[in-house]
Formats: structure tokens, C-alpha cells, sequence
């Protein structure tokens, strides 16, 4: 049977499909391909921004990849090192042009560390709020870079 057969046949038969609530509304995920998206971007930026411990910028585009490795489900265990994707950094950099054009963020010029302003906190706080998979994602994501920060305090008391 090929193609256009099944079809015809399905058709004449008039076979039905039940689903138990089809009313459900089917809730969007992030997917991998969302990672190099600037706006998921940004708002990583401006929530690692806020933190006690502030990303300079010559490490942001590091700092993000390995926090998406470990939150998002296609880059657990893989061999891909996301932090050194060149795409990844260039994305980081427009991301981060747009935050300060924006004013949610300033650079700071003695230190060069990322802090984020009044406007920025307020942005981060109500995306934060929501009840939905960004949040979740965004919460997910503040963790994991406080065990990257503590990761590092712990390596540098070893040596």
C-alpha cells in the first residue's frame, strides 16, 4: 500500500481518534534549538547580572554555555563543549549590547563585571515570577551557576 492508498483508505473508512481531554492546551518547551535564540540569551545575561557574584565579560560567553549544558536535557553528557561555540559568544555579545542599549545592564569600567540596573532587576524579577517554563528554566539556571561559582572556590582553596 503506498501513500495516497493509506490516505484514501483511512478516509472511507472514516476511522476516529478519541483523546481523553482534547480541550488540554499543549504547554511549549524549550528545545535545543532555542539555546542560540538572543532573547533567552539576554535574559540569562541579566539574571546572572543581578546575582551576588557578578560575570565579568570576558568570561560571560564561557559562563553561559556551561550553564546550559547543564540545564538543558540535549547537552547533559555530551561530548560538545557549548561554552567554546563560537556562535554561542557572538550571540552573548549582541545579547549583551542590546541589555545596555537597553539600560538593564552597565558594565562596570574598573572591574568589568556585568551589573544589572533598577530596570534590568525589575525585567528579570517578573520573568522570574511567572508560573511558567522560562521561570522554571530561569530558576534552573540561577542554581547552576551559584555550583559553578561554588565549584571554583572549592578548586581554588585546593591549590
Amino acid at each position: 500500500m503506498n501513500f495516497k492508498e493509506f490516505f484514501k483508505e483511512a478516509k472511507d473508512s472514516r476511522i476516529e481518534i478519541e483523546f481523553e481531554n482534547p480541550n488540554t492546551s499543549v504547554e511549549h518547551r524549550l528545545s535545543n534549538e532555542a539555546l542560540f535564540h538572543l532573547p533567552l540569551i539576554a535574559m540569562t545575561i541579566l539574571l546572572l547580572s543581578k546575582s551576588i557574584r557578578k560575570p565579568k565579560i570576558d568570561e560571560l560567553g564561557q559562563l553561559i554555555g556551561e550553564c546550559f549544558e547543564r540545564v538543558f536535557q540535549g547537552f547533559k553528557g555530551s561530548s560538545q563543549h557549548l561554552g567554546w561555540s563560537a556562535n554561542l559568544r557572538m550571540r552573548t555579545v549582541k545579547a549583551l549590547t542590546f541589555l545596555e542599549t537597553a539600560n538593564l545592564v552597565n558594565v562596570d569600567k574598573t572591574d568589568s563585571r556585568i551589573k544589572a540596573t533598577q530596570l534590568g532587576k525589575k525585567v528579570i524579577t517578573l520573568a522570574l515570577d511567572g508560573e511558567t517554563d522560562l521561570a522554571y528554566k530561569l530558576l534552573v539556571i540561577e542554581r547552576k551557576y551559584r555550583d559553578i561559582q561554588i565549584e571554583k572556590q572549592i578548586s581554588l582553596e585546593i591549590q
